[in-house]
Parts: C-alpha cells; sequence; structure tokens
C-alpha cells in the first residue's frame, strides 16, 4: 500500500521558498520514488499573500499568519524560511512544541540559540533538519555528521560568503578597492541594500559555528567565534599576496587543538596553488581534514533559490524518511549524542597559532629592515619570505617611504600583537602596520 502524502507547511515563500516550492513540483515523481511518499506543500505563510497566491497557483492554502500552519493538526513538517533571530524563533519553538518537524536554512537562529532549539526538539521528539543553512546548495551537513563520521575531524576551512568572495574576486581582477566593488555588487544584486552581514564576516560566522559544532560535538557557541570582515582589505594587499604566490579569501576556520577549538573568520592568504584559492565569484567551498579520508572538498553554489530549495528538499525527504522512526535511531542533531557534548572551550584568538603576512610602510633609509628583524627574532619569530618595493614604485619619484612586505612562520597571535605594538613603536615605521593571517593548509 501507499502511504499518504506528507504534508508540508511552508513560512515565507520569498526566494528560496518559491525555488522550494518550484523544484519539489518539478521533481515530485523522482522525489516520491526516493522517499517512499509523497511530499506536499499544502498551507503556505507569507505577509505578501499576492506574491504567494501567483507562486502557489492555488495548490496550497495561503495564509498572512504563520500560526495558522502550526495550529494545523493535518501538517507534519514546518519549512522555516523567514530568516532572522526575531519572529522565526519564536515560530521554530511553537512548531517543536506542536510536535512538528522543522526544516530550516536559518543559520542566524541556529549559530545563537541553536543549544535550546535542539534541546527543545530532541525533549519533544522532533527533528529540525538545516541543511540549507550552510553553504547553500552543498551537502556539506550531512558529509559532517553521516558520510564523515568515521573520522577524528582535524580542521574545517571554508568560502562559506559568496557575497564577499564575489567583492575580493572582482577586487584581485580589476586591482579596485573594496568601496569601489562594494557598490557595484549591490547593483548587480550579489550584495544587498545593508550587506553589514555579509561584509563584517558575520553570516560566515554563522556558518562556521554550526560547522565546528557539528564537527567536534560541542554546543554551537557564536558568541565566542572571532570575527573580522573584508572592509578594511586593499587592493594592494592582494596585489602583494599574489606577487609571493598566495590568494586572499574570507576564510572560516575552525580547527581541533590540544588547548582548545580555534573558530575564526578574517581574510585569511592561501597558496594559490590550492583548489581553494581558485574558488571565484560567488561560489561557495569547504575543506574538511579528517584523520582517516585525508582531504576532503565540497564546492557549489552557496545561496540562489534553487541550489538553497535542493537543500531544503533533502531535509524534507529525510524527516520523511525518519519521521515513523524510534527517535534513538535518529542522527543526532550535532552528530554526536547529545549527552555525550564536549566541553572543550572555544580559544580565544589571542592563543591561536597562525602566521602572518605584515605590511610596513617604513622610510627609506638603511637599518629599518634590520631593525624590524630584530624585533621579530627577539620575540622568536622566523620570516618565511620578504618584498621590498623601490621607493619611486610606492611613493613616486624621489619618495623617501616604501613598503616592506614580511611573511611569518607560525606563531601565537599575543605574541604578534606584542611584536605588531613594539614595531608600531619605532620612528621609521610611518602608517599603521598591516596585519593579514595566512593559512597554508596542508
Amino acid at each position: 500500500m501507499t502511504m499518504k502524502p506528507i504534508q508540508v507547511g511552508l513560512l515565507g515563500i520569498g526566494t528560496v521558498g518559491s525555488g522550494v516550492f518550484n523544484v519539489l513540483k518539478r521533481n515530485q515523481a523522482e522525489i516520491q520514488r526516493r522517499a517512499g511518499r509523497g511530499i506536499e506543500i499544502t498551507m503556505v505563510a507569507d505577509l505578501d499573500t499576492a506574491r504567494a497566491e501567483a507562486v502557489t497557483g492555488g495548490t496550497a492554502k495561503v495564509v498572512k499568519d504563520a500560526r495558522e500552519i502550526i495550529a494545523n493538526p493535518d501538517v507534519d513538517i514546518v519549512i522555516e524560511l523567514i530568516g532572522g533571530y526575531g519572529i522565526a524563533r519564536q515560530l521554530v519553538m511553537e512548531a517543536i512544541a506542536a510536535g512538528k518537524h522543522v526544516v530550516t536554512a536559518n543559520k542566524a537562529l541556529l549559530a545563537v540559540h541553536g543549544t535550546e532549539i535542539f534541546a527543545a526538539a530532541h525533549a519533544k521528539g522532533v527533528i529540525v533538519a538545516f541543511e540549507a543553512a550552510v553553504a547553500g546548495g552543498i551537502p556539506i551537513i550531512k558529509a559532517l555528521r553521516e558520510g564523515l563520521t568515521a573520522n577524528r575531524i582535524e580542521w574545517i576551512a571554508g568560502i562559506i560568503n559568496g557575497t564577499t568572495n564575489f567583492i575580493l574576486s572582482e577586487m584581485r581582477d580589476k586591482g579596485l578597492d573594496f568601496d569601489v566593488v562594494l557598490k557595484e555588487a549591490q547593483r548587480l544584486g550579489y550584495a544587498e541594500a545593508d550587506p553589514t552581514f555579509d561584509i563584517e564576516g558575520v553570516d560566515a560566522a554563522h556558518k562556521a559555528t554550526i560547522m565546528s559544532a557539528i564537527a567536534f560535538g560541542v554546543p554551537v557557541q557564536f558568541d565566542k567565534a572571532y570575527v573580522e570582515g573584508i572592509t578594511k582589505l586593499s587592493s594592494q594587499d592582494i596585489e602583494y599576496a599574489e606577487q609571493l604566490g598566495y590568494r586572499i579569501k574570507l576564510l572560516g576556520i575552525t580547527r581541533r587543538t590540544d588547548k582548545g577549538i580555534e573558530l575564526r573568520v578574517h581574510p585569511t592568504l592561501i597558496p594559490a596553488k590550492r583548489l581553494l584559492a581558485n574558488v571565484e565569484g560567488a561560489m561557495n567551498a569547504v575543506v574538511v581534514q579528517g584523520d582517516a579520508v585525508g582531504t576532503t572538498l565540497y564546492y557549489g553554489k552557496g545561496a540562489g533559490s534553487e541550489p538553497t530549495a535542493s537543500a531544503v528538499i533533502a531535509d524534507l525527504v529525510d524527516v520523511t524518511r525518519l519521521h515513523t522512526v524510534d527517535t534513538a535511531h535518529r542522527v543526532p542533531h550535532l552528530a554526536f549524542q547529545p549527552d555525550r557534548m564536549s566541553d572543550q572551550p572555544i580559544l580565544p584568538m589571542s592563543d591561536v597559532v597562525t602566521s602572518y603576512y605584515l605590511r610596513l610602510r617604513v622610510a627609506d633609509q638603511a637599518g629599518v629592515l634590520a631593525k624590524v628583524a630584530g624585533l621579530l627574532a627577539t620575540a622568536g619569530i622566523s620570516i618565511d619570505a620578504m618584498l621590498q618595493r623601490e621607493a619611486a614604485v610606492v611613493g613616486g619619484k624621489g619618495s623617501t617611504h616604501t613598503d616592506l612586505i614580511l611573511l611569518t612562520h607560525t606563531v601565537r597571535e599575543g605574541t604578534m600583537n606584542e611584536v605588531i605594538a613594539q614595531m608600531q613603536g619605532l620612528a621609521t615605521v610611518l602608517a599603521p602596520i598591516t596585519r593579514i593571517r595566512k593559512e597554508e593548509l596542508a
């Protein structure tokens, strides 16, 4: 006998919501063959009821109030595509309390309130699925939770924000500065009117927080993440990095160490020969290092209507299959059994060990390099590579200043901060020192 289709309520039918509706409709037969039963969106809540009617074409009941969906006993799964921390949080908690499974693309909500949400779902015996919350259509959550479950994961590094990657790609291609490229990105629709969450690294940090929790079995702790965006990057640093064999990308990095877990987002120099360095435009990519499998790479579209819908629907299929399964046999939300979570601390940035790119605007006179190298040597920091620009190149003919670019070997960030302060105190250092972290990702 065939089971009756599972009924789904959709909260929010904007870009992603309409993608979910369209892909589900288009691939319905295929999806049913895989899931073992039909999956139907029977109710849609959106303040813009006209848009909702246009997308659904009368095949679903359209309401303004999301709570009508949550109150409907026939709806088994609620998809939350509203976003943000506000009403979305209340609705997700109410849906769980009503015994409904939840599928969400809301990375901000889970990174900040995930602990509370997963605990509520666990207590109620429902699933909260969130593949679409990280890297759009790339099945990275599934890979980390299930595909790589045999591994002790060592580190993850990802380009997980398309807006900033698009901006950095354009800065590099065209030699333009950040402000110019941001305006262009907004005109083309790659950046929002208010791009703060993207350009300041917050969106990437939400996603890195979720991956970190799954990789290491720790609670989501967005407030402990170190977050730095791309607004201060200059095109000249991108160019200097290139000359030294590196590209600059905004990376979300999480790594296991003896002292604790690193969780950080910042612009990063990576060797130009790495696959990750060659991810251009609005694409996303995540590299995962596991002890047994080695390095694996996940690449694809990190945003957009149908790529994100692809992940939402995969979650719908999973929930449909697991709907009747004894809760003890489901994959735990954060990969590890809830009573076996680790309390390993998230490291403060000053305890992170990495290497650095430094650019110093210095007086063009003898002995400057010796002083700078001396300070580094005293702190036990060795220089990996150096680039000194001719004064004429930097400041024009007859110029009295020049750029000195150094790459260091690994050192604790706290130590680096002290040395940068000492260098900044030299009379021959003429401007604030630019510091960008560097990762070999070997």
